[in-house]
């Protein structure tokens, strides 16, 4: 699924070099950089990307939202839920084998805004770069939520912090070789125990996966991962009795509630431009 588009040929030029100490900037966040198997790649920067004439192609969607703000849960019919608001697919892509563990630095995340890290595969089947986000369907392939009961608790966002502001996730090693948008996304429960209080921060990346798998699991739209009266939508996490229940479909064969979240770092950069170009 997705635009029509004439099959041509990817352009792809890759530059290795040190790699430099990163910036974190503060409030809420997004997704400054992903690395795989020790080489770094540039993820979407949001809140100075728009100002620069000609940004660097990335892997990570381009989003309209310049303050690192939130999708609301009256919009989880909308599109705007799907890859964050007014969300358009990368002009790039990052191969990465299936079995593989990426590892997604956050530019900074609020201690206070506690609840579950989820990620979701969905295959673009074609390039990714062209394809109609409202036509993915994605699928689950980890979800880690409460890790302890308390006032307010001990939640995924916890580890993620601990971590560098860093979350690990791994390909499932029998997926399916193609085009995919990983959909990574953290959901503040701060303010949900009233309707439509909580905060999504979907953040999407194109990859190539490689390998061996031959599982292709079906999934759901976008719109369609959440409703906001869930369970793990509109809760009280203060309530010290609360038995929390991750949001969105089961985690597919292969998949699991998270891998183990030691810190990765790099120590090269790649900047690979892979372009999609027509006839």
């Amino acid at each position: 699924m997705g635009l029509p588009f004439k099959m041509t040929r990817f352009k792809a030029a890759c530059w290795l070099v040190l790699l430099l100490p990163a910036i974190i900037v503060s409030a809420h966040g997004h997704v400054d950089e992903i690395i795989i198997n020790g080489v770094s790649y540039q993820g979407y920067g949001s809140t100075d990307f728009p100002y620069m004439e000609n940004p660097p192609v990335v892997a990570g969607w381009t989003i309209s939202q310049r303050d690192n703000g939130f999708v609301s849960p009256e919009a989880y019919g909308d599109p705007d839920i799907i890859c964050h608001r007014d969300a358009t697919p990368a002009e790039g892509h990052i191969e990465v084998t299936a079995g593989d563990v990426i590892t997604l630095r956050w530019s900074g995340w609020p201690e206070n805004h506690i609840g579950p890290v989820l990620n979701y595969l969905a295959n673009c089947k074609g390039p990714c770069e062209r394809v109609d986000k409202t036509e993915l369907e994605f699928f689950k392939i980890d979800g880690l939520g409460q890790l302890e009961q308390g006032t307010p608790g001990r939640y995924a966002d916890s580890v993620l912090q601990e971590n560098g502001d860093r979350w690990n996730v791994r390909i499932p090693e029998n997926i399916a070789p193609g085009n995919y948008v990983l959909r990574h996304e953290i959901i503040a429960l701060h303010n949900a125990l009233e309707r439509g209080g909580a905060q999504n921060y979907p953040q999407c990346f194109n990859l190539r996966i490689t390998g061996d798998g031959s599982d292709s699991p079906s999934g759901y739209l976008g719109t369609e991962l959440y409703d906001i009266e869930d369970p793990g939508i509109l809760v009280n996490v203060y309530s010290s009795s609360v038995d929390y229940e991750v949001p969105g479909p089961t985690i597919v064969e292969g998949g699991t509630s998270s891998v183990e979240q030691s810190p990765s770092r790099a120590t090269t950069t790649a900047k690979c431009t892979t372009r999609y170009s027509a006839d």
